[in-house]
């Protein structure tokens, strides 16, 4: 793995991206407030609190994630050590989950993901809103939008898909429905971040028998 300053590019020049997938799949540039890092660390916990102060004072998802986004940029470009918190998946189940941070009913879930090459998700939304940070690697997220018919009320088509390199974020609604394929011959190592999911309201879906359940 590459070192630690060299996964999250700090060089405002690199074409780096901060995307965002609407419930309907279609994927949007967002053109994000650029903040000035601090002289000082900028901290996890210092990271949490402002976040859940946008989540108290801002009550729209898609405005949530355009405060919060910067805010994770700036999070993993100050402190360093966060971009090397993840486990190396074993071949079975081919990914990994590292918490960075729980608390009883705290809104949100923090964490690093890592996925090996050739281990693809299921179809599937969140539940919730979310934004994930490419720190290493590459990932394909194919999205997907819904497209019922009278006799598949959960038949989904594609809506198109993006390869994402380290330094974009992609940020989710809750009903987009998307899957990721790692790429290339590293783990892909995402931040993770996401609202209280609604878990009756998260489903995997399956494009070919048509059918949705709760994952």
């Amino acid at each position: 793995m590459n070192p630690a300053n060299d996964c999250f590019p700090q060089n405002q020049e690199l074409e780096i991206r901060d995307l965002l997938v609407r419930d309907d799949g279609e994927c949007i540039l967002l053109d994000l407030e650029e903040l000035d890092l601090p002289e000082s660390p900028y901290r996890l916990y210092r990271f949490l609190t402002e976040v859940e102060d946008i989540l108290a004072a801002e009550p729209a998802d898609e405005r949530r994630i355009m405060a919060i986004a910067p805010l994770v940029r700036k999070l993993l470009i100050s402190s360093y050590w966060l971009q090397l918190e993840f486990v190396r998946p074993n071949p079975n189940p081919g990914w990994s989950v590292r918490f960075l941070y729980q608390e009883h009913q705290f809104p949100l879930t923090v964490q690093m993901v890592a996925w090996l090459p050739g281990q693809p998700s299921p179809i599937h939304n969140h539940g919730t809103w979310g934004i994930v940070a490419v720190v290493n690697g590459q990932e394909k997220n194919r999205f997907w939008r819904k497209a019922p018919t009278a006799k598949h009320p959960h038949r989904i088509e594609p809506a198109g898909d993006r390869t994402l390199m380290p330094g974009d974020l992609i940020s989710f609604l809750p009903n987009a429905i998307h899957s990721v394929e790692p790429l290339g011959d590293e783990p892909a190592v995402t931040f993770n971040i996401y609202g209280v999911t609604d878990f009756q309201q998260r489903f995997e879906f399956d494009p070919v028998k048509h059918t949705a359940k709760v994952f």
